[in-house]
């Protein structure tokens, strides 16, 4: 078996617990690098310690993943639809107004480490009716240039995400040298919160499977992963920014309600209270 770029393999050491996509290989040192199918998870591994995942196993991991997704999407249509009936309470007066009205959700910037996770999110976000700008950005690179971008932009939501490591081997669980890109995600965090002070203006998510949770909400995120240095899924931050952007500002976003739309949950996911960016106005423009 030759393991090239690309393939989907899993891990023998780990008795094959999960998929991932091998995005370089070294031929000097044997190994390969590796990132999550679903999780937003590097690792890497010697290449004799790899075997491809066959096409049944990928369907079944593929089938079981679906459904967890499809779950989460019902969850998040049941909760936009008692905030839509709850805002079109107030925005007609109790309905004993007339007037017809508008809505602006807030605006996300998905900034990600990995181009085929932006790709899946960004499908999910116009599933989702969510208004998103995404860019590609390797994690080292976002200290730099994010900020620069959401100068440009201007986005209600930040998400900064990727993936990230707890690499036992390098140090302790609060020593930043112990993982992979936690230390960019928190840079890029404080540079845009140095000209963004205020938690309420514009509401940050960062951090990827197992980053360094406190830190990162110390930096000055709203919400970040990973409070149990678990794993996340690749579309948490999507679900985490919908229900953020149809929040009305008028209302405190609750944590515990949106880590219930969430893959992970309060293992993967956590964060403090914040508004929701999303503004009623009327009346409706006539045609």
């Amino acid at each position: 078996m030759t393991v090239q770029v690309g393939d989907l393999v899993a891990r023998t050491s780990y008795h094959c617990d999960l998929p991932f996509r091998v995005v370089a290989i070294h031929e000097e040192t044997k190994s390969a690098e590796l990132n999550g199918h679903d999780l937003r998870l590097y690792a890497d591994a010697p290449l004799d310690d790899l075997v491809l995942v066959t096409k049944d196993e990928r369907e079944e991991y593929e089938k079981a993943t679906s459904s967890k997704e499809a779950e989460s999407y019902k969850l998040f249509r049941q909760d936009y639809k008692q905030m839509k009936l709850k805002r079109g309470y107030t925005a007609t007066n109790g309905y004993r107004e007339g007037a017809s009205y508008f809505e602006m959700p807030g605006r996300v910037l998905h900034i990600d480490g990995d181009p085929y996770y932006l790709k899946k999110c960004l499908t999910f976000y116009e599933k989702l009716h969510v208004p998103v700008i995404g860019k590609y950005m390797q994690e080292s690179e976002m200290p730099d240039l994010a900020p620069k971008l959401v100068a440009q932009i201007r986005p209600d939501i930040l998400v900064l995400t990727g993936h990230d490591a707890f690499m036992k081997n390098k140090g302790m669980p609060d020593e930043i040298k112990a993982y992979r890109n936690s230390g960019y995600f928190i840079r890029t965090v404080k540079e845009v919160r140095y000209h963004w002070p205020s938690l309420d203006q514009m509401i940050i998510f960062s951090g990827a499977c197992q980053s360094n949770f406190e830190y990162l909400i110390r930096a000055g995120s709203n919400f970040a992963s990973s409070p149990d240095r678990v794993n996340i899924h690749a579309l948490d931050p999507v679900y985490l920014a919908a229900r953020i952007s149809f929040t009305s500002f008028m209302d405190s976003v609750n944590v515990w309600e949106v880590l219930r739309n969430t893959l992970t949950g309060a293992g993967g996911l956590g964060g403090v209270e914040s508004r929701g960016m999303l503004r009623t106005g009327l009346p409706y423009p006539s045609e």
